[in-house]
């Protein structure tokens, strides 16, 4: 490792694209920065700017749900009936080599 920095690899499966991210990068922020789509029609419209609050930059994390940051009480209220590898990706943090399906 250079410089003692970690990185952590988010591959995107339908994009099919990976992106090179920083340990402790949040994930919404990396997806705005490299294209990747987040939001459906509405969430384009209604999205909150990253607080947590509208719930609709859901992702489906396909591998490496260790390599994140643990579940925020928003996202335990907002993904309540949605199974347990879903997240928001505001209130991700990406640690480790991950993958993920946007808007599933």
């Amino acid at each position: 490792m250079n410089n003692g920095l970690a990185m952590a690899n988010i591959k995107f499966v339908k994009e099919n694209k990976e992106v090179v991210a920083a340990d402790g990068a949040n994930l919404r922020e990396k997806m705005l920065q490299n294209g990747i789509d987040l939001y459906t029609f509405t969430g384009k419209m209604m999205n909150c700017g990253g607080y947590g609050q509208c719930g609709t930059c859901i992702v489906q994390i396909v591998e490496g749900m260790e390599n994140l940051s643990p579940r925020t009480e928003v996202e335990n209220r907002k993904l309540k009936k949605k199974p347990q590898n879903y997240r928001l990706a505001c209130q991700t943090l990406v640690n480790g080599p991950v993958i993920v399906a946007t808007k599933p």
